[in-house]
């Protein structure tokens, strides 16, 4: 059986010294997880503190990609940011309020409400 081709795309946006939104689409599963990670991390080095992922193109996402947001979402907050996610479709929305972490992460409807939220820009 041949090995399938991991199918997570990235895209960063800088907005400010302090802010950027990740673009995630595709999955977020075993597989792929470890490299939203390293984007995440890489951002948080780069003192962008404020991190938005725009989950509008995420089709799926299973208990690895619960443990990086997670995981990112603690480092924001103890260098005083904050991960803030948008957009994301029913069904990922739906994993995020089984599991509890839309009370900890609350999900905005749209990308332009992150970003204020994050307030980026001031």
């Amino acid at each position: 059986m041949p090995e399938r081709e991991p199918n997570l795309d990235i895209d960063v946006e800088i907005r400010d010294a302090r802010t950027a939104v990740l673009s995630v689409g595709g999955e977020l599963d075993m597989e792929t997880a470890g490299r939203l990670n390293e984007y995440l991390v890489e951002q948080l080095g780069q003192g962008r503190h404020h991190l938005v992922l725009d989950l509008s193109g995420l089709d799926f996402m299973d208990s690895s990609g619960l443990n990086v947001l997670i995981r990112s979402v603690h480092r924001a907050r103890e260098d005083g940011g904050d991960l803030y996610l948008a957009a994301p479709n029913p069904a990922v929305r739906r994993i995020l309020e089984i599991t509890g972490l839309a009370t900890t992460l609350p999900p905005h409807d749209r990308v332009a409400e992150a970003l204020a939220a994050a307030g980026a820009g001031r």
